[in-house]
């Protein structure tokens, strides 16, 4: 399940909880139910498309090729053979299924766009590695699924009645606030691409990386970095956020440290491992600081 990197779909869900008790509608009790359903059924899929794929390599012998790091190449379980793969398969489509009803239950309850979110979320994780990674269309999906989306779809979950209409769901702030998580997402995933391309190649997959070649997508990944930044940056300067979303900047450093190591030395695995580390501490601080801003805009 690489438990490690389920804290971003925690984070994330907690940007949304953050933004929905700022908004939850006056007279009604913020939901603590809601709350842990929404953090079960993100998490529950994001086990979900890290059992996939991890299936999905062994099945392809991805597994068997990839040079592992501690943040790329997969868990290793299922090519030492200490698991088989099709109990990984079955855990994967439960934890899908468990997330799939909690979507479809708030969809009912709350608003029908959580049908919309959900469904290309499901999309997302079905197709992530048999499709969407050999069209360069897999982390663009990755960071609106399981960041952008999970931002918006949990503060409609704490925010939205039935008959609202879409126009009148997402304030500007939340809009903008989720365009960082899911651009974050979406580098994580590509940076960590960088160690696999070899194996990924001799997979049949044909994700960024391996399209634009890991010079070109250090650059990519750099100005990634810089919209993230430069959205949380100009939204504070135009009052559309508290100054307190300037927290979100404290990870900058990191970041650059990170697109600086890709760039240096996006070919050479070992001594691209701490840039690796910098983009997880990145990803994850600049989540939390956007969640701790939100409350501290609240207060």
């Amino acid at each position: 399940m690489r438990a490690p990197f389920l804290i971003l779909a925690v984070l994330l869900v907690a940007i949304g909880l953050a933004f929905g008790w700022k908004y939850h509608p006056e007279g009604s009790a913020f939901n603590p139910w809601y709350a842990l359903l929404l953090m079960i059924g993100v998490v529950s899929s994001h086990i979900s498309v890290n059992l996939f794929n991890e299936y999905s390599d062994n099945q392809t012998a991805i597994d068997h090729h990839t040079q592992r790091t501690p943040f790329s190449g997969g868990s290793g379980i299922l090519s030492s053979g200490k698991l088989s793969s099709q109990s990984v398969l079955r855990a994967a489509v439960i934890s899908m299924l468990l997330a799939l009803a909690i979507g479809i239950y708030f969809a009912i309850t709350v608003h029908w766009i959580i049908f919309l979110l959900a469904g290309l979320g499901s999309f997302s994780i079905l197709f992530y590695t048999n499709i969407l990674t050999k069209l360069q269309l897999g982390e663009l999906f990755s960071g609106l699924t399981l960041g952008t989306f999970v931002v918006l779809g949990s503060y409609v979950v704490m925010t939205a009645s039935p008959g609202m209409a879409v126009t009148e769901l997402f304030p500007t702030d939340v809009l903008l606030m989720s365009i960082p998580p899911g651009i974050l997402t979406a580098l994580l995933l590509l940076i960590n691409e960088f160690p696999d391309v070899e194996a990924d190649k001799l997979g049949g997959r044909n994700h960024l990386v391996i399209w634009l070649g890991r010079k070109k997508a250090a650059y990519v990944y750099t100005l990634g970095m810089v919209a993230t930044f430069g959205v949380i940056i100009g939204a504070a300067l135009f009052n559309i956020v508290s100054p307190w979303f300037m927290l979100a900047l404290l990870p900058m450093p990191l970041a650059y440290k990170a697109a600086l190591g890709a760039i240096r030395h996006g070919h050479d695995t070992p001594r691209l491992i701490p840039a690796l580390g910098m983009n997880v501490l990145t990803v994850l601080g600049t989540d939390l600081f956007i969640a701790v801003a939100i409350v501290m805009d609240t207060l």
